[in-house]
């Protein structure tokens, strides 16, 4: 039972740094989230492809750089710190698109949700009601995370290309 509490504070604790986590990135850069937020809304499914073709990408590159630094280790230690260089950028850039897109969505989700309240707690309900859905077993983690993870990334790539009206 006290397992249970301890990782239930624990999740709650995790919510609280990730609603401040997003909110910071929307802070500072409330352009980019704006654009985001948009296509979203305009482009849900193509998102979603874009999304989830690039990840795949940029997911097989990082597992095979990953797998060469593994193979460097036993080989040279040397080719091992090289090759550690561009995975680390590989994951750091698929990690900064995750930051975006995830909160272009939790944006997205507390402003239909719940409308009428201001900015700061649209993103910080749209933050825990996001990370809830995501924590139920099974359909949170393998259905609405990589669903809401894929046209994250792939509304920011597209607000990358696409010009301003």
């Amino acid at each position: 039972m006290i397992d249970i509490l301890r990782l239930f504070f624990i999740i709650i604790l995790l919510t609280i740094s990730l609603a401040a986590y997003l909110l910071v990135i929307g802070a500072l850069f409330a352009h980019r989230m704006t654009k985001t937020q948009r296509i979203i809304k305009q482009m849900p499914g193509r998102s979603f492809l874009v999304g989830l073709v690039n990840f795949t990408f940029f997911g097989v590159i990082a597992l095979v750089l990953l797998t060469l630094t593994d193979g460097a280790n036993r080989v040279d230690n040397t080719a091992r710190v090289i090759l550690l260089f561009p995975t680390i950028a590989v994951f750091a850039f698929l990690g900064i698109l995750l930051s975006f897109g995830l909160a272009g969505m939790v944006n997205l989700v507390g402003e239909r949700i719940v409308p009428e309240h201001s900015a700061l707690k649209k993103t910080v309900w749209g933050t825990v009601i996001l990370t809830f859905a995501c924590a139920l077993p099974f359909v949170g983690w393998f259905l609405l995370f990589p669903y809401v993870s894929f046209v994250g990334i792939g509304a920011v790539i597209l607000g990358f290309f696409q010009r301003e009206n």
